[in-house]
């Protein structure tokens, strides 16, 4: 049999396939189709109860429309039927921290432990799963001594993130410098990934965004965020009407509204819901 007509006939099989309802379900996911996803996914539940993932999308699916009680329900069930996928408890802990931040003090700290507990076994599961320790390095930075927090905690997070991932490490050493005030730790983390690999999209844009945040390095700030808009954004990276914002909070630190303001606006031509802005052209003076 030739290849040419091998091809022919796994394209045919393919084809002929029928999609399967968790596939349909993640294709409306994919799609951002999120209640017509939610509808398909509880359907899968209702048929099969042992189905994990319907759960774990069930409970992605309820925190994005901020229910954070379904959610944990739903990816506590996850966990349980599935006990060594990592990426299920990382949400869960995700989840058991909104929770957390909602919460009074007395169901405040149980919350807590609940999200340390959970992010620490998706890392024990998974040691490469990058995102359950950056929850952890959050964690870790934001709680206090008492409930299993602290700084060094975090940084040891931060290195472990760096081996695996010299990106994302510039990005989480820069945002703990900056919650330390370590400005120029910050900057240097930053400019240090640079100099691998200059057109960086989300590194000048951290750039930018430390520039603007601290009021340091403005001039360098405002020269990586116009790099940014040189480029085109990957997803889930800031976009334009980002980078636009930045630009205005820069302008405003330079004491130059009339620069400030046209940035604003440059960023709701390109984003009219973009709330920041909004929020920035309103106070503007």
């Amino acid at each position: 049999m030739t290849l040419r007509l091998l091809v022919i006939l796994a394209c045919t099989v393919a084809l002929g396939r029928a999609e399967t309802p968790s596939e349909a379900a993640l294709a409306l996911f994919k799609a951002q189709r999120y209640p017509e996803a939610r509808a398909a996914y509880e359907k899968i539940a209702a048929a099969e109860p042992k189905n994990a993932g319907a759960r774990y999308f069930l409970g992605v699916l309820a925190l994005r429309r901020s229910d954070t009680d379904e959610a944990i329900r739903q990816l506590e069930q996850a966990t349980i039927l599935a006990p060594t996928n990592s990426e299920y408890f990382a949400e869960l802990g995700g989840a058991y921290g909104n929770a957390a931040g909602k919460a009074g003090m007395l169901a405040q700290m149980g919350l807590a432990k609940k999200c340390q507990a959970a992010l620490q076994k998706a890392v024990e599961l998974d040691p490469a799963n990058l995102g359950a320790r950056n929850g952890l390095l959050n964690y870790y930075r934001q709680a206090p001594a008492l409930m299993g927090g602290g700084v060094g905690k975090a940084y040891e997070q931060a290195e472990e993130i760096r081996k695996r991932d010299a990106l994302m490490g510039a990005s989480v050493y820069a945002q703990l410098y900056l919650s330390e005030k370590k400005y120029d730790q910050a900057f240097a983390s930053l400019e240090t990934y640079l100099k691998t690999a200059p057109d960086t999209y989300v590194i000048l844009y951290s750039l930018g965004r430390t520039a603007a945040q601290t009021g340091q390095q403005l001039e360098r700030g405002e020269q990586t965020l116009r790099r940014c808009l040189e480029l085109t954004p990957g997803t889930n990276e800031p976009s334009h009407a980002a980078v636009h914002w930045r630009l205005g909070n820069l302008a405003e630190k330079r004491g130059n509204p009339a620069a400030a303001r046209a940035e604003y606006e440059a960023a709701l031509k390109l984003d009219p819901t973009f709330a920041q802005a909004k929020e920035s052209l309103t106070k503007l003076k």
